[in-house]
């Protein structure tokens, strides 16, 4: 029997099982899906998830997939737009997720972690031991061909949807913010330097000095852009929506309608062609209820998403699945007295400074009046926005 069984192979899920292989730990990785496979995000590394990786030894076939990242473009109503280059040099990575989620899990099975594509897990495995309710496994298949596959401990890493946080009431979606993304990827898209109605006041930086992803704020909603391998450009909306909004029903046309309707972008991606059918995501806010089960730990989005703006949501992942890990080593060593509540300490000495520098950016969005505050405040003081983009690409971890 394996020691550890992670149900998800995304980069919480493929950090855990390097590091727990690392270790000696025998390791199973299950995922629904078969890698390479598409993944909606934002596609861009922060230097501080960088640090993290190279920390890990896991850098290295990342680095030589992606294009250089060099800093944030951040605009906001009225015109206003700001260029923020990470300082000293840092960088960052843009990369189709399906490249990142392919070389992190390329590794875990390098390190000895077993990989099995294509296998639906269903729900945990429930046993009673001691009067006390534990997981020992999951179920997996459909239909009649149901079984289990056990493991003294179980990492869920499926995903903000996971079959096995909800399914344990561990995790939930919060009445709010609901929000939605709509993603996509774009051929022959401009860039923002490249356009001539973007109004945006500097020239294009040259090729050595790297590409500089996007965020632009707009009241309700915001759109995240960013150039990828491949000529492609990735675009991501997240705005407010509902069961009859026209994004859940046509989101080409949805994504269409708010790119031409924005001043700065209509020109760039007017003679622009989808790559392949927008993906709708939503809602995006998932909680974790507090809630505990011995022989099941939670890891990257299963864990809580919280919807960061600013682009580090990698860096949560990954930092995630490191704590995963060691806590899985834990319960493995020592029992699972205490792992819980260990875990639930090193991840709010981890996270809470950014969980709540990207709640309170998501406030400013869903407000008009702070919009339209916050555009006027960076025409006055650039240099905070600048301090911004460099605490949201995680440069003190760098």
């Amino acid at each position: 029997m394996d020691d550890v069984l992670i149900v998800g192979a995304g980069p919480a899920g493929a950090v855990a099982a390097t590091i727990l292989a690392r270790a000696g730990v025998r390791v199973l990785v299950l995922d629904r899906a078969t890698f390479p496979r598409d993944k909606l995000c934002g596609d861009t590394l922060n230097p501080g998830c960088l640090a993290l990786l190279r920390k890990l030894h896991l850098a290295g076939p990342v680095e030589a997939l992606g294009l250089v990242v060099a800093g944030m473009l951040v605009t906001g109503d009225g015109g206003v737009a700001i260029e923020g280059r990470y300082p000293d040099g840092l960088r960052g990575r843009s990369l189709l997720r399906r490249d990142l989620d392919s070389a992190l899990l390329a590794q875990a099975i390098a390190a000895g972690a077993r990989f099995e594509p294509g296998v639906a897990v269903r729900e945990a495995r429930m046993i009673d031991r001691e009067g006390m309710p534990v997981v020992d496994g999951v179920m997996v298949g459909s239909g009649r061909s149901v079984h289990s596959v056990c493991a003294p401990v179980t990492i869920a890493a499926d995903g903000r949807r996971s079959r096995l946080a909800f399914g344990l009431g561990l995790a939930r979606h919060p009445a709010r913010p609901r929000r939605w993304a709509i993603g996509a990827y774009f051929e022959t898209a401009t860039t923002a330097e490249e356009s001539p109605t973007s109004g945006v006041p500097w020239a294009a930086p040259e090729a050595e000095r790297g590409i500089l992803g996007e965020m632009h704020i707009r009241r309700g909603r915001y759109f995240g852009v960013a150039p990828v391998p491949g000529g492609l450009t990735n675009v991501c909306l997240v705005k407010p929506s509902a069961g009859g909004d026209l994004a859940l029903r046509d989101a080409e046309t949805a994504l269409r309608r708010e790119i031409e309707a924005d001043p700065l972008l209509r020109g760039r991606f007017a003679t622009a062609r989808f790559a392949r059918p927008p993906v709708v995501l939503g809602p995006l806010a998932v909680d974790a209820t507090g809630h505990a089960v011995d022989g099941v730990l939670l890891a990257g989005d299963a864990a809580g998403f919280i919807d960061p703006m600013t682009g580090d949501g990698l860096s949560f992942a990954i930092r995630d699945g490191e704590l995963a890990a060691a806590a899985a080593l834990g319960a493995l060593e020592h029992g699972w007295a205490g792992v819980h509540a260990r875990l639930a300490a090193r991840r709010h000495e981890a996270f809470a400074l950014k969980w709540r520098f990207n709640r309170a950016l998501r406030a400013l969005v869903a407000s008009p009046f702070a919009v339209r505050a916050a555009a006027a405040g960076a025409r006055i003081a650039p240099d905070a926005v600048r301090a911004i983009i460099a605490r949201a690409g995680d440069c003190d971890l760098a």
